[in-house]
């Protein structure tokens, strides 16, 4: 049979979570009452730019407001001190939960499918250590710290409705509750993690709690766990055991994930759309903005254009991954108009170019261009047709990419064969300013009765 970990290295990555390709992350916490952070570079970033105490300090991360705030002369303490005074952290969530009471989880899960997405994953409890669930498992330090409402449940019945599939994010690494406020280097972040076994059973309860309660089909942890992997192979084990189709992500034990000392069935790059060095599948995830919880400091100018969200979307596919993209609720559960926008445009842009990505996997050849310059992404798409997306906008109908593929070319969302001649395509006419557009290469197996050759 082999040892546990050689066990669970044998389960096979599913295949709905491969050709799913893109999910929604949903950042929801008494965070987002203050709902500040200072717009600026994600905290890798800052880390490798200004050093490990601005990584922490100056985070951009609105769910890591409580941190922020307990460290001196951050922005946030600064902010928190002229703005509330010495109100604790703790005081935001009678704000928040009367600011949610007339929440709508269909409202979500009917922008979700329209952006196109396969599955969900919700935090169900953040560093702060709320739950956002009625637990059964009380928190040994700060009693009837989680939600009466089941705002896990009815997101989960809401998506499911309508069609995606659901998974739950935990923080199994950090709990304020615990210990840990005031982290602002590498060394305090792994040293705030408990270890003892009071905290190894309560995090070990919530997880088979949120199994049996709402039968999710991830296990997203975050920061790491007691025991740094190994106290979680069992609940690994179990958790196949009753859901084969489900996947768990690396953030048990990042290190382990990486020297192949613990399990992961994808690992999780964070504001980084490049493919893992060591080629395992990968999900990226990340804010539309520079936050994951809802910062009221957002602006047009920080989030990500619609633009170059289809083309970063684009570039994660055509290197093999998933994107898990964040919405940050206001105190409301209400999604910014600002997210909204960019979620639609994804979907608008989705429904027309979806045989390219759904279901694709990386081309032999990846990447190409046409001869004005414009970036070609390719994908092998799971009718075994080849996709050429283009990430801009032609001078003109004929367009020219060195090198393209043999085969009939059709534009997606055109029914007409195209004119081709060697590398040079005749378009039904110049497109217009669309993110990217995509040309198949391959059998035409789809085309309108009376349809014949373009051009």
């Amino acid at each position: 049979m082999g040892t546990l970990l050689e066990q669970l290295a044998a389960h096979p990555l599913p295949t709905w979570w491969q050709d799913a390709k893109l999910g929604i992350f949903v950042h929801w916490t008494m965070a987002s009452v203050p709902a500040y952070a200072p717009i600026g570079r994600d905290p890798f970033a800052l880390a490798r730019e200004e050093g490990e105490w601005a990584a922490f300090a100056k985070t951009p991360y609105v769910e890591w407001y409580q941190n922020s705030v307990a460290i001196p002369g951050s922005p946030a303490a600064e902010h928190h001190r002229t703005t509330y005074g010495d109100r604790p952290y703790d005081a935001f969530r009678d704000e928040w939960t009367a600011a949610h009471a007339g929440w709508d989880a269909g409202a979500w899960a009917e922008l979700f499918a329209r952006a196109g997405a396969a599955y969900c994953v919700m935090v169900t409890k953040h560093h702060d250590g709320y739950c956002l669930w009625p637990t059964e498992v009380p928190n040994p330090h700060r009693p009837g710290w989680a939600s009466a409402r089941d705002l896990v449940g009815e997101c989960a019945a809401a998506v499911r409705a309508a069609g995606i599939r659901f998974g739950t994010y935990y923080s199994g690494g950090l709990d304020w509750t615990f210990q840990g406020l005031g982290i602002q280097s590498w060394q305090t972040l792994f040293a705030a993690i408990p270890q003892s076994p009071e905290y190894h059973a309560y995090a070990d309860a919530h997880w088979r709690e949120l199994m049996d309660r709402y039968s999710t089909e991830m296990l997203w942890n975050d920061i790491g766990y007691p025991g740094f992997g190994p106290g979680a192979e069992q609940l690994m084990a179990d958790f196949y055991a009753r859901t084969p189709y489900g996947v768990v992500n690396d953030r048990f034990d990042i290190i382990g994930t990486r020297t192949g000392t613990a399990h992961a069935d994808f690992v999780t790059p964070e504001y980084s759309s490049g493919p893992p060095p060591e080629g395992r599948a990968f999900e990226v995830c990340r804010g539309i903005g520079t936050s994951f919880g809802y910062n009221a400091l957002e602006t047009e100018a920080s989030y990500l254009a619609a633009a170059d969200l289809v083309r970063l979307f684009v570039d994660i596919v055509a290197d093999g991954g998933n994107l898990l993209l964040n919405v940050g609720p206001m105190a409301s559960g209400a999604i910014p108009w600002a997210q909204r926008q960019r979620l639609l445009a994804l979907g608008d842009w989705l429904a027309v170019n979806e045989p390219a990505i759904r279901g694709s996997q990386p081309a032999a050849t990846s990447r190409g261009a046409t001869t004005e310059g414009i970036t070609v992404r390719y994908t092998r798409g799971a009718d075994g047709a080849t996709y050429a997306i283009v990430c801009g906008r032609p001078s003109g109908a004929v367009v020219e990419i060195a090198g393209l593929p043999a085969g009939e070319v059709t534009l997606l969302g055109h029914y007409a064969t195209l004119h081709r001649q060697g590398d040079a395509v005749w378009l039904p006419a110049r497109p217009d300013d669309v993110p990217a557009w995509t040309l198949r290469l391959g059998p035409v197996t789809d085309r309108a009765p009376g349809e014949g050759v373009a051009g």
